[in-house]
Order: structure tokens, then C-alpha cells, then sequence
């Protein structure tokens, strides 16, 4: 499955990048599936996106939880709880 990752503000700029298409494996089926593979990647990824983190996803830019459903094709968007205008 492909997805489209966007990453915002600071996580953004932790990473170093601004988003990326991916193809994840078949047992990730949910946002928190695909937040555990990328922690998975270690390093900052790891640091980021950690567990326990407050950091805010949207899915398809509906805010969501862990618990969403994601699909070939989806977007999903990573960023701080608070953004400046």
C-alpha cells in the first residue's frame, strides 16, 4: 500500500523533510501502525515520533487517532499540537 506523508512545523523540521510517498508493509492497517513503522526507522524518526509524544495526525486532513484506518493512495499529516500562524 502507498501513502502520502506530510510532515509540518517542527516535526517537519526535526526531520529535515517535508514529506514523502511510502509503501508500507501489509500488517500496517492504521495510523498508529504507520507512526510505529516510521519509529521504526530509529534515529530522529524514533525521537519525533515517539510514543507518549504529543503530536497531532490527520488522515486524509481529518484530525484523527491512532485507531484510523488507512487505505492505498491515503494522506496522512504529522504535526505539532499548537502551529503558528
Amino acid at each position: 500500500m502507498k501513502l502520502e506523508l506530510r510532515f509540518f512545523a517542527s516535526v517537519r523540521e526535526k526531520l529535515g523533510v517535508q514529506g514523502e510517498q511510502v509503501s508500507v508493509p501489509g500488517d500496517v492497517k492504521t495510523v498508529g501502525d504507520v507512526r510505529s513503522w516510521l519509529i521504526a526507522r530509529g534515529g530522529a524518526w524514533a525521537e519525533v515520533l515517539a510514543e507518549g509524544r504529543a503530536l497531532r495526525m490527520a488522515y486524509d486532513q481529518q484530525m484523527c487517532g491512532a485507531d484510523m484506518p488507512v487505505s492505498d493512495g491515503g494522506e496522512l499529516a504529522f504535526f505539532p499540537p499548537v502551529t503558528g500562524g
